[in-house]
């Protein structure tokens, strides 16, 4: 059985640096562990590298359009490569964990995240597994749309790239040895 490992984010260079990217680095950290380069999947509107990870077959996706548009290509991936719910893995950024921390979990709402919010909506269902990559939360009067779309502090630049070696390695342990253990690893 293929997996699918699924980074949310938004296209193009005005995006590229920003908290709402955090799922696009860790598949690019995964691309690299892969040995492979994200290619057009036109039947998606996606972005996918085929490989293998902990000796299993993977294929990593990111869709090419914005956040809140993420479900359909997700959906149009699974179909294509024969992917069930189970077999979903979706990293994302998450506003109610602190920069430099990760939780895993499988299935739950949304909790206001535009991109799960699609995927669910696309998939009938939010049973897949999610590794949630922490941003914190704007301090003072800063609007949510407004910090989840502004690049990492330098400070914060380098706890979230220890994070997203740590996601990646979560991604691998979820493959090869389940939810529970990976939890219990990887959630502090």
């Amino acid at each position: 059985m293929t997996w699918l490992i699924v980074g949310l984010g938004n296209p193009g260079p005005t995006y590229a640096a920003t908290r709402h990217n955090v799922g696009y680095f860790v598949t690019d950290e995964l691309s690299t562990r892969v040995g492979g380069s994200f290619a057009l999947h036109k039947p998606s509107r996606a972005e996918v590298v085929s490989g293998r990870l902990v000796q299993e077959p993977v294929v990593l996706g990111r869709s090419r359009g914005y956040m809140n548009e993420s479900g359909g290509p997700v959906a149009a991936i699974m179909k294509y490569f024969s992917v069930t719910p189970d077999k979903l893995i979706v990293i994302h950024d998450e506003l109610d964990i602190p920069v430099g921390a990760l939780r895993i979990k499988t299935g739950g709402g949304d909790n206001g995240h535009n991109g799960l919010k699609s995927i669910r909506q696309a998939l009938g269902t939010g049973d897949f597994h999610r590794v949630r990559v922490g941003i914190g939360r704007p301090l003072g009067r800063q609007s949510v749309h407004d910090f989840v779309l502004k690049p990492f502090t330098k400070d914060e630049r380098t706890e979230i790239d220890i994070v997203v070696q740590e996601a990646a390695d979560a991604v691998e342990s979820l493959i090869a040895h389940g939810l529970e253990k990976t939890q219990s690893t990887f959630n502090r």
